[in-house]
């Protein structure tokens, strides 16, 4: 089964969260229109493969309020071929759609304390109709508002947390940050990869809005083209010295983390869910 991680040219979102570059940007219409043509095209691909394909959208901008990436959950959720289907959003998109998708459809779900109504978000999660995870990123001053979410949280949503990018937190901010997520630890530091045996070039792939094939979206070396039959898999070691996203590093194979996340890993479940301390409920 080939994992694909697929990132089209949309690069605008409706949130301004402070530390992301893309808060508040507006795609023009012809780049939408370019986003648009780059999926539909993206998912008929898939549709016409013979292998089994699983697929997280990870989009720079926020995709589920554009139409097409909706349309494009529900129908790759119901192809015959397709294993699974998630894609990151930060939820501000309506949800009622989501009951027409398979039980292969699912979401990463991020939450931005800044940006969103908390009782109109928690009210979202409670009513999705598909398997969900739910974040935050760990700032310090969204440590009460992650608190108050997974007290809030049923036991079976697992609320995970990514370590602030910069941010060296000490033994007793890790251990408040853990105590909320008990996989935290695996997102504190960066984990070495150079050499060290990945999925990703092989089995996991990064794919752009042109079919350009990547061996993941933070290694610039192409491997090929999907659409003109150029990609060849790629084995070799990582060729990058660490690795500091949880979309990177959770396919290192030293790291385990194909256990941790067994059955779970494109939408960010741990395998052994609800493993909630009492500390953090």
């Amino acid at each position: 089964m080939l994992t694909i991680l697929y990132r089209g040219p949309l690069a605008s979102c409706d949130y301004d969260c402070s530390y992301c570059p893309f808060a508040k940007r507006r795609d023009t219409p012809e780049q939408l229109r370019a986003d648009r043509a780059a999926l539909e095209r993206f998912a008929g691909w898939v549709a016409a493969q013979r292998h089994d394909v699983s697929i997280l959208f990870t989009p720079w901008g926020e995709g589920l309020v554009r139409s097409w990436y909706r349309r494009a959950l529900v129908e790759l959720s119901w192809l015959p071929n397709v294993r699974k289907v998630a894609i990151q959003t930060n939820l501000s998109c309506r949800t009622g759609w989501l009951a027409e998708a398979s039980d292969r459809a699912a979401l990463w779900v991020t939450y931005h304390p800044t940006q969103v109504d908390y009782d109109r978000f928690v009210g979202k999660l409670r009513s999705l109709p598909v398997r969900h995870s739910v974040g935050v990123v760990g700032d310090p001053a969204h440590l009460a508002d992650a608190r108050r979410l997974r007290a809030d949280l049923p036991p079976e949503t697992y609320l995970w947390v990514n370590a602030e990018e910069g941010r060296l937190y000490t033994d007793a901010e890790a251990a408040e940050w853990s105590a909320i997520d008990p996989h935290f630890h695996y997102s504190r530091f960066p984990h070495a990869s150079r050499g060290l045996p990945c999925r990703t070039g092989d089995s996991v792939v990064s794919v752009g809005g042109d079919g350009t094939v990547r061996r993941c979206h933070f290694v610039a070396d192409v491997l090929g083209n999907i659409y003109d039959g150029t990609f060849r898999a790629r084995s070799d070691g990582c060729p990058l010295a660490a690795c500091d996203c949880h979309i990177g590093y959770v396919h290192l194979e030293p790291l385990g983390m194909y256990d941790v996340f067994a059955g779970g890993i494109l939408e960010r479940v741990p395998a052994a869910w609800p493993q909630v301390s009492s500390s953090g409920r």
